[in-house]
C-alpha cells in the first residue's frame, strides 16, 4: 500500500510542477511560433527605467571624466 500511495502521490505531484510546460508548449503551437502574440522587439519601446540607467551612465562617465583631470 506505501509504495503505490508513494507512485500516486509522485504522480500528482509531477503533473502540476510540469503544468506550466505543458501550457507554453499549447500556447506556442497554437500561434504558429508565436505564444504571445505579437511583440515588439526589446529596445524599440521606451522605458523610464532605461531612461534612469542611461542618466545613471553618463553621470558615472562624467564623474569619472573630472577625476581624471
Amino acid at each position: 500500500m506505501g509504495v503505490t500511495w508513494l507512485f500516486i502521490v509522485m504522480f500528482v505531484v509531477a503533473a502540476f510542477a510540469f503544468a506550466p510546460l505543458g501550457y507554453f508548449i499549447y500556447k506556442f503551437t497554437i500561434n504558429n511560433g508565436k505564444p504571445f502574440g505579437e511583440t515588439e522587439p526589446h529596445g524599440d519601446s521606451p522605458s523610464k527605467v532605461n531612461d534612469l540607467a542611461e542618466k545613471a551612465i553618463e553621470m558615472f562617465k562624467g564623474f569619472l571624466q573630472k577625476n581624471k583631470k
